[in-house]
């Protein structure tokens, strides 16, 4: 079940069985020169569905923009910054607890996002608790990140090796080409990837990786490889969401 595509009644009819729900969360930057500068939103959007099916989830709106500052200095990145995205956070999980839900599963794309999700779980409980509501004290949220996944995590290094780097890696690429097979990028890439910098800010990390890569070799990314990793990502996250809500 898709919120945006249930009206009001059935969310209602659903919190009489349910009151998990399932999140996506990604971010809208650069990935290198193959790879789609929507790649974070939309891996977590098509693997949070799955999982949706599978376990009959309700499925809230994806959160396309991230944090993602580190990316700006390159064309078509947006970001928010931390405290911005805390407050995005805490507003869709206390909206969404007055309607009855108590268990919020945060399936993310991006690990930029991580250090503030886990800001924002802490700020909101405590928000919750000022505001005295109903079963505040039940409020659950958890991160569960797609490329983290043991058996995906275990297919990357088996196709990949080192060349999966750690940011438009050829497994998130696969994935993205599996998921819209017509919008597939190729350009020329440079053997000698960046890796190792550590991460400041825009400047410094576009001058440290000018063509966005992180150690990475998107070229041997194939849509039969990230139908591979879909399924793997669906099967964890199924498992780790039931436990999870129970």
């Amino acid at each position: 079940m898709l919120l945006h595509l249930c009206t009001w009644p059935e969310v209602e009819s659903y919190l009489d069985r349910s009151t998990g729900i399932i999140l996506p969360i990604g971010s809208t930057e650069q990935h290198g020169p193959t790879g789609l500068i929507g790649t974070d939103a939309i891996c977590a959007e098509a693997i949070a569905k799955g999982v949706g099916e599978a376990t009959g989830a309700l499925v809230g709106p994806t959160i396309n923009v991230g944090m993602a500052l580190h990316h700006t200095a390159f064309p078509g990145s947006i970001s928010l910054r931390p405290s911005t995205l805390i407050r995005v956070i805490k507003d869709y999980i206390t909206f969404l607890s007055k309607s009855g839900f108590s268990t919020f599963f945060f399936i993310n794309g991006h690990g930029g996002n991580i250090a503030t999700l886990k800001a924002a779980f802490s700020e909101t409980y405590a928000h919750l608790a000022d505001l005295n509501l109903p079963n505040s004290d039940r409020v659950r949220c958890r991160v569960a990140n797609w490329y983290q996944c043991e058996s995906v995590y275990r297919l990357a290094k088996q196709l990949y090796g080192a060349r999966e780097g750690s940011h438009a890696t050829p497994s998130e690429v696969a994935l993205t080409q599996y998921i819209y097979p017509d919008s597939i990028k190729t350009a020329p890439l440079d053997a000698n990837v960046a890796k190792g910098h550590p991460i400041y800010g825009a400047a410094d990390f576009r001058r440290h990786y000018p063509d966005g890569r992180m150690g990475s070799d998107p070229s041997l990314a194939t849509p039969d490889h990230g139908r591979q990793l879909y399924e793997l990502a669906v099967k964890d996250l199924s498992r780790s969401y039931l436990e999870f809500l129970n």
